[in-house]
């Protein structure tokens, strides 16, 4: 199973992205993008190395919020099956 987090497009140089989520940095190749680039302050979807779309931030920015619940629950002792 693949868990895929929204990242933020920071830079762009040529058709590379650094993007960042959760105090994490990655260079996303946008090659598959080429029709659609995201610009800066925009989210995407990486899957291996490639950026495959943009997201909403709404929907990025909830993302977030259940991640950090899931942290949450794990550190206090809860379990994830």
């Amino acid at each position: 199973m693949c868990l895929t987090v929204p990242m933020k497009v920071e830079e762009i140089n040529g058709h590379r992205a650094r993007c960042s989520a959760l105090g994490q940095e990655r260079w996303a190749d946008l090659t598959l993008m080429a029709d659609t680039p995201p610009k800066v302050g925009q989210y995407v979807v990486i899957h291996l190395g490639f950026a495959q779309r943009t997201v909403p931030e709404r929907d990025a920015l909830d993302s977030y919020a259940l991640f950090g619940e899931i942290i949450e629950a794990l550190e206090a002792g809860g379990k994830a099956d």
